[in-house]
């Protein structure tokens, strides 16, 4: 009998409980839907923060696309090594080069040339790119910075120990006013009192040049590359390069002087986005993204080995 009663009591207790527990059970149940929901949405966000930080990161692959990229002549083996190390993250884009002087590359974006991003050797072309409107806002940034020197082949006997006794060469190879390098050698020779002073050292011809240095022979050339190559070659003495350029030279050149920056001034490089109207969104994603490799710590090292300085304030 009384297992009976306690049967019938635990029944009722259970009918209640149930009763009870019912509203919860399905409170559960649609919880339980909205959880399973909340970990779909989760997922979703977590992929498009994923993609989010992979384009953050600039690893987001681009569809093919190409563009092009304005340099100084004196940049051009460490900017293909750079293009080589960008690619192998962005296959996808290509990078044609111009390299030719500063003065140069100039005068063509000036001209109509289509480019999407400018890396001068020298301040004077990008402040006349940002005067003339071509520069894209918030994209100048300073680089690098290098030094002159002045070299001759190893072995050739030549007397000269430096720009102060440039008059001893049999030949020199110079730079155009117009190209960065020639200009800062042409400083160079006015702060010593080699030349005349002038606030326009880029103006003075290399006739002038050699009457100052007794009628020596000088062979002009309308970049650096060319003016190291007449060194290298031996069809002329000496030669006032980049420091830089003497990457891969060494068993070839004698660093005769490195020119003081009191001599020369900072030998800064500035690169910027130029204002492209030809470019479509792609290429200019692709350049604005090339720009910002440039300006990275990976390419920090790369522009080190190379004998640059990259300890500039951009």
């Amino acid at each position: 009998m009384k297992k009976r009663v306690l049967a019938a009591m635990m029944a009722a207790m259970m009918v209640f409980s149930l009763a009870g527990c019912s509203g919860s059970s399905d409170k559960k149940a649609d919880d339980s839907k909205k959880t399973e929901g909340s970990k779909e949405d989760a997922g979703d966000d977590q992929k498009e923060d994923t993609a989010a930080g992979k384009k953050e990161a600039g690893k987001e692959e681009f569809e093919e696309t190409e563009i092009q990229v304005f340099i100084a002549a004196s940049l051009n083996t460490v900017m293909t090594e750079l293009a080589d190390k960008y690619n192998e993250k962005q296959p996808n884009v290509k990078i044609t080069y111009n390299a030719d002087s500063s003065g140069t590359l100039l005068t063509q974006i000036e001209e109509g040339y289509e480019c999407d991003l400018f890396f001068s050797a020298a301040q004077k072309q990008m402040d006349a790119l940002e005067k003339d409107g071509l520069v894209k806002d918030g994209t100048r940034a300073n680089v690098l910075n290098n030094q002159v020197v002045v070299v001759t082949l190893k072995d050739s006997g030549t007397k000269v120990t430096g720009l102060e006794n440039l008059k001893d060469a049999k030949s020199i190879a110079l730079a155009g006013g117009s190209v960065p390098v020639g200009k800062y050698t042409r400083q160079a020779l006015i702060n010593l009192g080699i030349l005349e002073k002038t606030d326009e050292p880029d103006a003075i011809t290399t006739q002038q040049i050699s009457e100052a240095l007794g009628g020596v022979e000088i062979s002009e050339q309308d970049n650096v590359s060319k003016v190291l190559a007449a060194v290298v070659e031996g069809s002329c003495e000496v030669g006032t390069t980049y420091y830089s350029d003497t990457y891969g030279y060494e068993d070839d050149l004698n660093i005769l002087e490195t020119v003081s920056y009191d001599l020369t001034g900072n030998v800064i490089y500035p690169i910027c986005q130029v204002v492209n109207d030809e470019a479509d969104e792609l290429q200019a994603k692709a350049a604005a993204d090339f720009y910002e490799f440039i300006l990275s710590d990976e390419a920090k090292t790369v522009f080190d080995s190379y004998y640059f300085d990259t300890n500039v304030e951009r």
